[in-house]
């Protein structure tokens, strides 16, 4: 059984599950995922992808936008397999986790 993620790191990791992004785009697909519930501040998640690339679970994307919509400082992040392996386990865990409440009858059918 492998350990649970931190919340910060399962959304990063899943917010990178289909395409490549740069920090501020990530803090806005994190917001966006969880209804504005999770606002990261940029250090949070600068420590964190520092930690995920240490950790082999993300990795600097190669590939860039065309010049004209980029921003040379802005760096891309992308899923290894790893990652994308770990984060496959996390979404399994937690699913099964969610599906708790509804087997006891805690959540009600409204």
């Amino acid at each position: 059984m492998t350990r649970p993620l931190k919340p910060a790191d399962f959304l990063i990791l899943l917010a990178l599950v289909d395409n490549e992004r740069h920090g501020y785009g990530l803090l806005q697909d994190i917001s966006a995922m969880t209804d504005g519930e999770v606002d990261l501040d940029a250090g949070n998640l600068y420590r964190s992808l520092r930690r995920l690339m240490e950790d082999g679970w993300i990795e600097k994307a190669e590939r860039r936008p065309a010049p004209e919509s980029d921003d040379e400082r802005r760096r891309y992040y992308r899923l290894t397999e790893t990652g994308r392996r770990i984060a496959s386990t996390e979404a399994r865990r937690m699913d099964g986790l969610l599906r708790a409440p509804a087997v006891k009858r805690l959540l009600s059918e409204s």
